[in-house]
């Protein structure tokens, strides 16, 4: 009676012994004899009725049945071992990878830590700032809090947090301030003003939806992130577009002001993470997330 599979013992050791390129290696990754792996390759080839190695100087080569059979071995285990090692991370000793833009790391999400330690003691993060497009996968990361616009990758489980809101900010030490204040959108059409290169439809979203044409609007100096350009505003010099949740704390001790509040855009806050690896700690974080995000 023939097997439907090869004897599994026998097939382990022949697929150690064939990536790591010696018996000597495979017992010892294997915590077993030279002599235990020396067997279960013999029976295993009796199984088969067939060599799968032949020797090559010093050494052993596959011969083409072997090497049919390392394929598909290989193709088996691999994922078995990383699914193994997966499971075996204990949440509460691993942080959870998240990645952000920097900009969002540094002006919300790092003033937010000591909060997030008090309300979520056992929900501990790492935090990597990444100011380019995460890729589908997701590399590196268990999950990733951005603010942007659908579609999203469909590999990709997303919980949405907040809508985005923007608007025009600037600092009362900025001379043309007081003009400001109390004046319609439309007096900002004569200024230059502050923008940011990573995002440089924001005015022009702003301004259609405030009733300006956007045309109108003329660009000043422009800054590689986000963050510069708020620190710009914060140094009064000038007038520049953000979202709400970075500037509530400016805002809040009076650093910067708002005159036209914030407007709604077709982007939102999400939680992203990998629809292959599920992660409860993804969604506690979100619901906290979601919370910080309605607070602001």
């Amino acid at each position: 009676m023939s097997r439907a599979l090869p004897p599994l013992n026998a097939l382990r050791a022949f697929e150690a012994v064939a990536r790591l390129d010696g018996v000597g290696r495979a017992a010892a990754e294997l915590h077993v004899t030279h002599g235990a792996v020396s067997r279960q390759l013999r029976l295993l080839e009796e199984a088969l009725g067939s060599a799968l190695f032949q020797r090559e100087g010093r050494g052993l080569a596959l011969t083409p049945a072997g090497q049919r059979l390392y394929e598909a071995a290989s193709d088996g285990f691999a994922p078995l071992r990383a699914a193994w090692a997966e499971l075996q991370r204990r949440p509460e000793q691993t942080p959870l990878v998240l990645g952000c833009p920097g900009s969002v790391l540094a002006r919300w999400m790092i003033p937010r830590l000591d909060r997030l330690a008090r309300e979520r003691p056992a929900l501990r993060l790492h935090l990597a700032a990444n100011d380019t497009a995460p890729d589908a996968a997701l590399a590196g990361l268990d999950a990733a809090l951005l603010i942007a616009a659908p579609p999203w990758p469909s590999d990709w489980t997303v919980r949405e947090l907040a809508v985005e809101r923007i608007g025009p900010v600037l600092s009362p030490r900025w001379p043309g301030a007081a003009a400001l204040l109390g004046a319609p959108p439309d007096a900002l059409c004569g200024l230059e003003l502050l923008h940011t290169a990573s995002r440089p439809q924001a005015w022009r979203d702003w301004a259609a939806r405030v009733g300006l044409d956007p045309a109108a609007l003329r660009p000043g100096t422009a800054f590689a992130h986000l963050y510069y350009l708020l620190e710009a505003a914060n140094a009064g010099l000038g007038v520049a577009i953000a979202p709400q949740p970075l500037v509530a704390e400016d805002l809040a001790a009076g650093r910067l002001l708002a005159p036209w509040g914030f407007v709604d855009t077709d982007a939102r806050w999400v939680l992203c993470a990998p629809k292959r690896r599920e992660d409860a700690r993804v969604a506690e974080l979100a619901t906290w997330l979601r919370e910080a995000l309605a607070r602001d």
